[in-house]
């Protein structure tokens, strides 16, 4: 086949502007500080290094274990899923902590209790509706943390021993309010039984209870970092669901006020990716 030489130097101007085009489009975003392809941000310490103790919880048994088609279809290997009791006493509460870490592309679905527990035989009693865990907000540092530059908050700090030093080291808490979705399922085959789950995310810096919301947190077009931790808590106690949910709202604060301080130890400083992110990244090629 011939090409004539008219084609031929159309074929060639059309390939430059598409090169010239690319590389124009890579120095405009770069220029406006916007970040398509995020890159990952690993864990400051391992999540399965939380304590075993938190105030008056106590993990009891080993941290569960998956085989490896479980942990593929959770999409990460970087998870957490560990008992702990309230105050020795299994009938005063039980608590199944699950907590999952992603980071890089934020395209993972998350496994939420109304899509997966359904599917396990659970019946869910009413909607998922949202609970707002009351944390003691005197335990934290309110005015001395970090700026965020985008939305002119301040950072709540609070302060934890390194497990290895027994030093007092200040991590900085994610921006938003403590909320988190709550779903009361009942077994057919046990009704006398009343499950809850309740979760919510920390996505860049900042929470969510929403599982649709987590996306949009995670991949904001100025952060050039993108991770999100979902945060699950599993309840079974035989009451009725009023009065479950109940004892699971006082649960669910008091263990939260432990355990993120320390869940924010292991996960990124964002407030220092933030400041990271206002830099242009240099490019390698």
């Amino acid at each position: 086949m011939r090409v004539e030489g008219n084609e031929k130097k159309a074929f060639v101007a059309a390939c430059a502007c598409l090169a010239i085009g690319g590389l124009g489009f890579r120095l405009v975003m770069s220029q406006l500080n916007v970040y398509l392809q995020k890159e990952p941000v690993p864990l400051r310490t391992p999540i399965d290094e939380l304590p075993s103790m938190l105030g008056d919880w106590k993990q009891v048994g080993k941290d569960q274990q998956f085989p490896d088609a479980i942990i593929e279809e959770l999409g990460t290997k970087n998870f957490l899923d560990r008992a702990y009791v309230y105050k020795n006493d299994s009938a005063k509460g039980l608590f199944q902590v699950h907590i999952a870490y992603y980071t890089g592309m934020i395209d993972t679905v998350p496994h939420i209790p109304e899509r997966c527990w359904g599917a396990a035989g659970l019946v869910m009693f009413g909607e998922p509706e949202l609970r707002s865990p009351k944390l003691d907000l005197s335990h934290f540092d309110l005015k001395n943390g970090p700026l965020q530059p985008s939305s002119g908050l301040r950072y709540s700090q609070a302060t934890v021993k390194d497990l290895v030093t027994r030093k007092d080291v200040t991590v900085n808490l994610p921006l938003g309010d403590m909320k988190m979705t709550a779903s009361i399922f009942q077994d057919p085959k046990n009704p006398g039984l009343t499950f809850i789950g309740g979760y919510f995310f920390i996505a860049n810096g900042a929470l969510t209870p929403s599982a649709l919301a987590v996306r949009n947190l995670s991949f904001k077009l100025a952060d050039r970092y993108a991770y999100y931790c979902k945060v699950q808590f599993s309840y079974r106690v035989r009451e009725q669901p009023e009065i479950a949910i109940t004892m699971f709202d006082q649960h669910a604060s008091d263990l939260l006020q432990l355990l993120l301080p320390q869940l924010m130890r292991s996960l990124p400083d964002w407030p220092a990716l933030e400041s990271q992110s206002l830099t242009p990244a240099v490019s390698s090629s």
